[in-house]
């Protein structure tokens, strides 16, 4: 989208680390958060108290405790501060999809074609900062075309709205520090007397480029709404969307349940019209605390039956260990399509079992949504010789297996060539052979002795060539004078040097 149509909401949250402690617990004294840097402790962060007395972000830890007494000092937890952002960040989803982290404290939002949604930018902006500030966390804003021109105006000029194109103009009696350039760019500028983006600006860009370097001319244009650098969305944009407002936040199942089905049933009509459907649903609930639930759903098919997907969507909150929690309410619940499929028609003979079918699929739908993605599973074929390489689990909503087939190798009425059951882990036994290629007569596993009555094989299977260790194996197919069958490979083969190979036992046949 060209920057002249691009609108850009910057967030700047002034004291986040000191905000974050102060929402947990409340300090006597003057709060300030201490960092170590260049092996001297500095003031991090400071409350508004400690801003009156004196005090400013970056002065050394030292005079800072000189200065106020007593104060209250806590160290810098960047991880945690982090988290906040990321949770504000999710709380801003219900005003834009297109929220970008800022780090280390603030946010940009992608408003393009959304502000009208809120009563236009001056409504929007004031919304999401008074929203945000009755959390207890001081913010700042400001709308422009461009990402660095509204994040310097959130943090010199507040409130600000640029109009489409006028970026140059109301960034020009910013200080130079809004650039937010390096200490020594800064003091390059300060050299040549300039102290406002505007003075910067009237200098020609190959003289700033020659002495300054090509990043900061382009930070510079971006600042003045020439061009505009991409934004990196913290969650990929859904395919589709349908959300409901509540004038009131809402808490019964009932009320819930009903605007999940009609939720459903709008984006069942949209992924209709486009002849698509659903394989990836999430759903967002927005709590009027700030605090933001959500919810996704895969489905091995592309899906657009609102009432599937509201069965699906309630089997998934059933088996939340943590249950769905309204606390104060929601104001905002949103379906999303994360991922649309095309469907094409397709062709079903009357001879097959379409609706079998479905039903499993169905089936192993629910079982995902109770158990989880990746614990429901099924068996696929690989292209190898080796037994216990022969199948892979997937989970059974992966389609990227769906043409890979189980061959049958036997002919009808012939004995199982391979058992039923293999072992996890192939076990050694102690093996006594009548001949040195022969079947073993007699064998010990698991403490217990069985005697051969019969046996057939060998089969011969080679290891991969490019491995080192791989040996060649024998299999036989062996049955004890008790009637139990199993499955015995011998891992490599009789040398002249005197190498004796060991015996495993893989498998049991049914």
């Amino acid at each position: 989208m060209p920057a002249s149509n691009r609108r850009i909401l910057a967030l700047w949250f002034a004291r986040l680390p000191t905000d974050r402690l102060l929402r947990k617990s409340q300090f006597s004294a003057p709060l300030v958060v201490s960092r170590k840097e260049n092996n001297a402790l500095i003031v991090h962060a400071l409350e508004a108290r400690a801003e009156r007395l004196g005090l400013y972000k970056g002065q050394p830890l030292a005079n800072a405790r000189a200065m106020v007494q007593p104060l209250a000092i806590v160290p810098a937890d960047e991880r945690a501060d982090a988290q906040l952002l990321d949770v504000f960040a999710e709380w801003c989803d219900r005003f834009t999809p297109l929220v970008t982290l800022d780090a280390p404290d603030g946010l940009f939002l992608d408003i393009s074609g959304a502000s009208h949604l809120f009563g236009g930018e001056a409504a929007m902006l004031a919304t999401v900062t008074r929203q945000i500030a009755s959390l207890g966390v001081a913010v700042q804003g400001a709308i422009a075309g461009t990402s660095l021109a509204a994040k310097a105006l959130a943090h010199f000029a507040p409130g600000t709205i640029v109009p489409c194109g006028g970026e140059a103009q109301k960034v020009a009696p910013l200080p130079i520090t809004a650039l937010a350039c390096d200490d020594k760019a800064l003091r390059a500028l300060r050299h040549a007397g300039l102290k406002t983006i505007g003075q910067v600006a009237e200098r020609l860009h190959s003289e700033l480029s020659e002495r300054l370097g090509k990043n900061f001319v382009a930070r510079l244009k971006v600042m003045l709404g020439a061009q505009e650098q991409p934004l990196q969305p913290r969650r990929p944009l859904p395919d589709l969307m349908a959300e409901q407002h509540f004038a009131e936040p809402v808490v019964t199942q009932e009320i819930i349940t009903a605007s999940l089905s009609s939720l459903a049933q709008s984006l069942c009509g949209i992924l209709e019209r486009q002849g698509s459907g659903a394989r990836l649903l999430e759903a967002f609930f927005f709590r009027a605390d700030g605090k933001v639930q959500r919810i996704a759903v895969k489905t091995s098919e592309a899906l657009r039956d609102a009432k599937v997907m509201l069965r699906l969507i309630s089997q998934k909150l059933d088996a939340l260990a943590d249950p769905l929690d309204p606390g104060f309410g929601f104001d905002l619940i949103r379906l999303e399509a994360l991922l649309a499929e095309e469907t094409k028609p397709a062709t079903v003979s009357f001879d097959s079992d379409e609706n079998a079918r479905r039903q499993v699929r169905f089936l192993v739908d629910r079982l995902a949504a109770r158990f989880g993605h990746a614990c429901v599973q099924r068996f696929v074929a690989q292209d190898t010789h080796i037994p216990e390489h022969a199948g892979v689990g997937v989970p059974a909503q992966d389609r990227d297996f769906a043409g890979q087939d189980w061959i049958l190798k036997r002919r009808a009425g012939d004995p199982p060539r391979r058992p039923l059951r293999l072992l996890q882990k192939p076990e050694e036994i102690s093996a006594m052979a009548a001949i040195p290629d022969g079947p073993p007569v007699r064998f010990r596993w698991r403490q217990c002795l069985h005697e051969v009555s019969r046996a057939e094989g060998p089969e011969r299977i080679a290891m991969a060539w490019w491995k080192k260790d791989g040996l060649t194996r024998d299999y036989f197919r062996v049955e004890t004078k008790q009637g139990q069958r199993f499955w015995l490979y011998r891992d490599g083969l009789y040398r002249q040097d005197g190498f004796i190979p060991r015996w495993y036992l893989q498998g049991l046949f049914a």
